[in-house]
């Protein structure tokens, strides 16, 4: 790997950035920032940087990739937002509902009417089962393709992996399709997720298709898939805790290290 120093006139006086290009992998060419304090305290990510700094410097225009300030990138996104019709709500505030493009179709039956007389045994009759059972649009998951989630500097983030197991249904169906298909059930529903039951959906699933669980065929989550996962997230819980204590301990480092500094001036 090939490092390059340099000073960031765009933080306080004494801050570096640093550029790592990668010289062999699938990777190769590509390159890596970070930045030091005056202290030497590494930061591999603007919001690590944000905490650190606090108030103290604006990072709102800077560009973490570059070390500069931008205005015109922040402006740039600004006019975005305003402009963007799935952002806009009253008061030109950016739109935070997290319900899903789910659209309801318009029922193409008979709709019970009520006529209005005079006549005392009148009733108006509905049918109950029409109304619990709103129509969904099929295949509406399939609206979702093409978001990714990113972070402050723009990087996208890397997707779920999906168990093997799990093959998805429907015209055109891929892996991301499958994972809108299966997170959209879980945040829309408290039903237990079985997949497609019906083995003629792989056939007709324009016909055959289970609006209420997601675009995959039927699967059985085992007792080893349980305590595969379960390793995972005690896995992933140890590392975070390893990540928080190592920040911890760095921060009080920083602090022991100020104060001495302080002291010997």
């Amino acid at each position: 790997m090939e490092k390059r120093r340099m000073e960031c006139p765009a933080l306080p006086p004494g801050w570096k950035k640093e550029e790592v290009i990668r010289k062999s992998g699938l990777s190769a060419g590509k390159s890596d920032v970070y930045y030091f304090s005056p202290s030497g305290k590494k930061f591999r990510s603007k919001p690590q940087l944000a905490r650190y700094l606090g108030n103290s410097v604006d990072l709102n225009s800077f560009d973490f990739r570059t070390g500069k300030m931008m205005p015109s990138k922040l402006q740039k996104n600004k006019q975005r937002l305003r402009n963007d019709p799935l952002n806009q709500t009253k008061g030109n505030k950016p739109d935070l509902n997290t319900s899903l493009p789910i659209r309801q179709t318009a029922s193409i039956f008979k709709q019970p009417v009520t006529k209005i007389t005079n006549h005392p045994s009148n009733k108006v009759k509905s049918d109950p089962q029409r109304v619990i059972e709103q129509p969904r649009q099929l295949f509406w998951e399939k609206r979702l393709e093409g978001l990714c989630a990113s972070d402050v500097t723009e990087q996208v983030l890397k997707s779920m992996e999906l168990p093997k197991g799990l093959q998805g249904v429907g015209p055109g169906n891929n892996e991301n399709t499958l994972l809108s298909a299966i997170a959209s059930a879980l945040h829309t529903g408290s039903a237990p997720i079985t997949g497609q039951l019906s083995a003629a959906v792989e056939k007709n699933p324009s016909v055959w298709l289970n609006t209420s669980q997601p675009l995959c065929k039927a699967f059985i989550v085992t007792d080893e898939d349980i305590r595969k996962q379960e390793e995972r997230v005690h896995h992933v819980r140890k590392k975070l805790e390893e990540a928080l204590m190592a920040d911890i301990l760095a921060r009080a480092a920083d602090t022991a290290n100020n104060t001495e500094i302080a002291i010997g001036t």
